[in-house]
């Protein structure tokens, strides 16, 4: 099955490289990246340009505040695979990663993954690469008490990685009860039933409400299952300052606009692909 892996990506090439040469690592080859673009910088183009050895597409728009949800649909619209997973511009990615979710994903199923939240030490010394996330990975039973005391951030645990054909999963993980809520930095649908539901909502403008929390909801309304692949699919979220203020609606408006979209049962969104 072929699969097209849509990083949300925003000026910071250094990350993205890092994530195309964990890309390279893949266990699982038959996919393709497709860079999303929030912006048209020459720079990125001209990275992009130059990246050999797996199949890209770069799609881009006109940088006019944050466009997150609306550059997601570029990508959709033009990803060629049959399965789509989402990752953002800072996650990089286990070697097993797209082999994690190939190996749970389900017509009308939705996987939801987590991150392991790298602290400032180890997210300059892989950024800087003097440490490869593919060494940590494949070390990260020993470096996990490192890894858990260089951030103050929670999930560390979500870095031990287990089979899904394995005993462990099978017996003990399968049918866990979980926090499944979906996160739009880890997840995974069939690309049929992401355009089923219009994609994501851009009538939230700059707010991440569409990037997750919107999208549980219309995919629970539409009838879609969602599964965790915790320890399965993994991915490193690298440290970098966060940008608190966001342009746009206030948080009342948009709550406002998410209750009413809720109670109108609006599971396929108004303002999605279907606008391109």
């Amino acid at each position: 099955m072929r699969v097209s892996i849509i990083v949300a990506v925003y000026k910071d090439i250094e990350a993205l490289d890092l994530i195309v040469k964990a890309l390279k690592t893949q266990t699982y080859k038959d996919f393709e990246l497709i860079v999303a673009e929030d912006n048209d910088a020459i720079e990125m183009k001209e990275y992009v340009d130059s990246i050999t050895g797996i199949d890209v597409i770069h799609t881009f728009q006109e940088d006019i505040t944050v466009r997150k949800s609306r550059s997601q649909n570029n990508a959709i619209l033009a990803s060629t695979g049959a399965y789509l997973i989402f990752i953002d511009g800072d996650c990089v990615p286990y070697s097993t990663f797209i082999e994690g979710h190939v190996a749970l994903a389900k017509k009308k199923r939705v996987l939801s993954g987590r991150r392991v939240n790298l602290g400032p030490k180890y997210s300059k010394a892989i950024r800087e690469q003097k440490l490869s996330s593919l060494r940590v990975e494949k070390e990260f039973i020993w470096r996990y008490p490192l890894i858990a005391r260089d951030t103050t951030e929670r999930h560390s645990e979500a870095g031990f990685y287990f089979d899904p054909k394995g005993l462990i999963y099978n017996t003990f993980l399968k049918n866990r009860s979980s926090n499944i809520a979906i996160l739009g930095c880890n997840f995974s649908i069939y690309k049929e039933d992401f355009v089923a539901v219009n994609g994501f909502d851009e009538g939230y403008g700059a707010s991440p409400l569409s990037d997750d929390t919107d999208l549980q909801w219309r995919f629970i309304g539409m009838g879609y299952k969602i599964k965790s692949c915790k320890n399965i699919a993994n991915i490193f979220h690298l440290n970098h300052k966060r940008n608190i203020s966001r342009p746009g609606r206030s948080n009342q408006e948009l709550m406002e606009l998410f209750n009413c979209n809720q109670k109108s049962k609006k599971y396929v969104c108004e303002k999605g692909i279907n606008t391109h």
